[in-house]
């Protein structure tokens, strides 16, 4: 197999087009690499002793070395170096050609040797960097070590003390490009004037080597939407970084969230009018303004910025996600109806960008120095360049609207004096210098630096109304505080945690607990009452939550808009406590995507698709009193509803976003005990839209959990679903139990486990009294033995028969 991809690679690495072949000019190739390294975990700084090494592990890439470790269920996490190989064959090195490695990202430190040889090294992660590895290749095979360190080293971004993972590794796709001596560089594209009558644009074009070469030229052609050439240019090249203009393009076809139109620019190098490069690049017209103490305008008309955050990583993957992946992700973030995303902490895949080119999604993209204060030297080098290189990399996406320069800089500093304001200011005022300098066209800003919010253009202060501080009631008056006081005001982080399953009859609030029109986050949260503390992470309490805010943000016409965080859970080294260990709980999805309650409430103002969701999908089994009525709220985008209760019209109800909850659809239902069908319809112009809930209701209240109960259900993937469930004496499910349990394969399989998802976690909190974990189970025909404990039940267990 190996042998066979080797000579494939050979093939298309020699390929040239038929007219280069006959001028002797090499042609421009893109291959990626990602298939068939070799990994090896071994921290040695020593090239020359990698090459003894004999434990190395066949992979393709992205890959992590934490892509468990990070979330399993033992105190920290390898942060230390590793090394991948690569063979590479070349039948024949073409002369006047350059060879080039180009990684899409490898966390934090690399190194790359060629043939025993090194050819270059990156600092820093979340950056794709090149490396010319021209001088050190020969005919044949050709052998490419990489290390990757993600030890702790304070001198470069993000802190330590971050709340999220540093994924070591090639987290990210792999290139081998080559390309001639003389070539296009990389492209800067800006749209210096654009209307709804026409359009300006201008293309900075970078010649690599020596342009003194004569005849040399640069062609570009534009092409529509659609595939129709709207306008060519040719002019020759007389500086090293050429400027080409192509102006008064009619009736551009406007780029936005709506429907982000994306024209192609095509560049050719000629030399003696005959091409010698070409590549191609996206662009978009569109033009925006943060109106001074008031909202954000895309194209000259007032759009409500709609946000989420998102991280780069998913369930057994960590940060080395597919392309695949990458793209799901913003997909559903699509379909929710968000238009605008800000990436945490760090610039993300190249994937991302391009994905919200093509959905129409508007970004805040982070240079990464997410706390740890301001360190010396090297520190301060270090930082510059990263946001030299995120700018350089991410230019030309039409996307980005907000280049960030970080996320509350100044706690938990890892240098002496590192919180000192004022030379963080000074430092600050040169990065959004670097960043003006480089790119006039967008905003830059910061979030949770209050001392340095006059020197960005886009300050967003820390509002956690309801979850580190007082009650999301009084979110209105948050805003209405803050809008007056900073310029370009843009609310970034709002939300709370959530435990997947978990339901309450009354969600704790923290009001008449702490003090209620409190909204200001304590800097130092663990010493402070707060939801985040005392709250129950029910799912009804946090759809509550986002309903009172999107009520608020949707309603307020001088607004700018919010980002909820985050879109989805995440894996933290800060959280071993949680009712997950080491996971954020605060998505709107679970690690794998799969949405909780909360997303249907962002769905339901947001979406264009119509839909309709009774909450919650996930709360089955409910008890009370007899005669009781339950308040049943249903989430849609559409203008009215209609609640079916075991066949019985419970009434039509009116969407109003002004009501709360749930813009108002909301039914009291009487419950019979056992089996209830709950089914909300909602009439469309295409016809109509239905969800079904069934629930079992009883009158009985559980008393005190006596045991834990195991039974198994067969997936279709051919794993099985263990769940257990607290039982009280009567052998009720005791709906109030939340203690965590423990899970643990002992024959015929093993759990699913470091996942960081509800049936992926050996140790998780159990929900309304009920927890489960997926088995898979082995090639052996013994049965599968599981157990389920926890301090006080000594072990429960089940024997499945195969």
């Amino acid at each position: 197999m190996l042998k066979s991809i080797l000579t494939i690679l050979l093939g298309l690495i020699g390929i040239t087009s038929w007219a280069q072949q006959q001028d002797n000019l090499p042609a421009r190739t893109v291959m990626n690499i990602n298939a068939q390294w070799h990994y090896a975990e071994n921290p040695t700084s020593d090239q020359n002793a990698i090459q003894n090494e004999l434990n190395w592990v066949l992979i393709d890439l992205p890959h992590t070395w934490n892509n468990e470790d990070a979330t399993d269920n033992i105190p920290g996490y390898r942060r230390s170096a590793s090394w991948y190989k690569k063979d590479i064959a070349i039948a024949n090195v073409v002369q006047n050609q350059k060879y080039l490695l180009y990684f899409e990202g490898a966390n934090i430190t690399t190194n790359v040797y060629v043939n025993g040889k090194e050819a270059g090294g990156h600092i820093g992660g979340y950056i794709g960097f090149e490396i010319d590895i021209t001088a050190y290749l020969r005919d044949g095979n050709n052998v490419v070590y990489v290390r990757v360190d993600n030890e702790y080293n304070r001198d470069i971004i993000p802190s330590q003390k971050s709340d999220f993972y540093i994924y070591g590794g090639l987290t990210r796709d792999v290139w081998l490009i080559t390309k001639p001596d003389i070539a296009i560089g990389k492209v800067k594209i800006t749209t210096p004037k654009v209307s709804n009558e026409s359009a300006d644009l201008k293309i900075m074009v970078p010649i690599d080597n020596d342009i003194k070469a004569s005849n040399l030229k640069v062609k570009a052609t534009l092409d529509s939407p659609d595939g129709n050439e709207v306008s060519i240019k040719i002019v020759e090249i007389t500086s090293p970084e050429q400027e080409l203009i192509m102006d008064n393009i009619r009736k551009p076809k406007l780029w936005d969230t709506k429907t982000p139109n994306l024209y192609t620019v095509k560049l050719s190098l000629l030399k003696d009018d005959k091409e010698i490069d070409a590549i191609s690049e996206k662009v978009g017209f569109r033009w925006f303004e943060f109106k001074e103490h008031g909202p954000f305008y895309l194209n000259g008309e007032r759009l409500l910025l709609r946000g989420t955050h998102r991280h780069e990583e998913h369930a057994g993957f960590g940060a080395a996600m597919s392309n695949e992946l990458h793209r799901k992700d913003m997909e559903l973030i699509k379909a929710m109806g968000a238009n605008f995303v800000r990436l945490a902490h760090y610039p993300q895949d190249p994937e991302i960008y391009k994905a919200c080119d093509e959905l129409g999604i508007l970004l805040w993209d982070e240079l990464p120095w997410c706390r740890g204060g301001m360190g010396e030297e090297v520190w301060q080098s270090n930082t510059k360049n990263m946001l030299r290189e995120i700018i350089d990399q991410n230019y030309n996406h039409p996307s980005i609207i907000i280049w960030s320069l970080g996320n509350e800089m100044y706690w938990l500093p890892d240098f002496e004096d590192g919180d000192n304001t004022a030379r963080m200011n000074k430092f600050l005022k040169e990065l959004n210098t670097i960043a003006h300098e480089m790119d006039p066209s967008r905003k830059t800003a910061i979030r949770k630096y209050y001392e340095g919010a006059e020197i960005v253009d886009v300050f967003s202060p820390s509002i956690w109304s309801g979850w580190y501080s007082g009650s999301y009631k009084s979110y209105q008056k948050a805003i209405d505080t803050y809008k007056p006081q900073y310029k370009h005001f843009l609310h970034t982080e709002y939300g709370g945690s959530s435990h997947l399953g978990r339901h309450s009859e009354a969600p704790v609030t923290g009001e008449g607990l702490i003090k209620s029109d409190g909204w200001e986050e304590a800097i130092v949260q663990n010493h402070v009452d707060n939801i985040a503390k005392i709250g129950d992470w029910s799912e009804n309490y946090i759809v509550d939550l986002f309903d009172w805010h999107l009520r608020i943000s949707e309603t307020d016409s001088t607004f700018t808009g919010n980002a909820q965080w985050a879109f989805k859970d995440f894996g933290t080294p800060l959280r071993p406590e949680n009712d997950i260990p080491y996971i954020n709980q605060k998505g709107l999805v679970d690690r794998n995507g799969n949405p909780k309650d909360s997303f249907y409430v962002f769905k339901s103002y947001w979406a264009d698709d119509p839909f309709v969701y009774i909450e919650s999908k996930t709360w089955t089994e409910r008890q009370g009193p007899k005669n009781l009525s339950r308040s049943i709220n249903v989430f849609s985008n559409c203008k009215e509803v209609t609640l079916l209760h075991n066949g019985k019209n419970l009434g039509k109800r009116v969407k109003d976003i002004s009501s709360f909850p749930a813009s108002g659809l909301v039914w009291d239902v009487q419950f019979k005990e056992g089996n209830n069908e709950l089914i909300a319809i909602a009439n469309t112009k295409d016809g109509s839209v239905t969800d079904t809930l069934a629930i079992n209701y009883r009158y009985a209240k559980n008393g005190p959990a006596k045991r834990l109960t195991l039974s198994s259900e067969k997936l279709k993937n051919g794993n099985y679903l263990i769940s257990a469930i607290a039982e009280d004496s009567q052998g009720l499910r005791c709906l109030d139990y939340e203690d965590k349990v423990y899970f643990q394969c002992l024959e015929g399989g093993e759990t699913l486990k470091n996942q960081g998802t509800y049936t992926g976690s050996e140790i998780i909190a159990m929900s309304n009294g009920k927890a489960a974990i997926e088995v898979v189970p082995d090639d052996k025909e013994t049965d599968i033995k599981v157990m389920v404990l926890n301090q006080n039940f000594k072990g429960s267990f089940l024997s499945i028969k195969r």
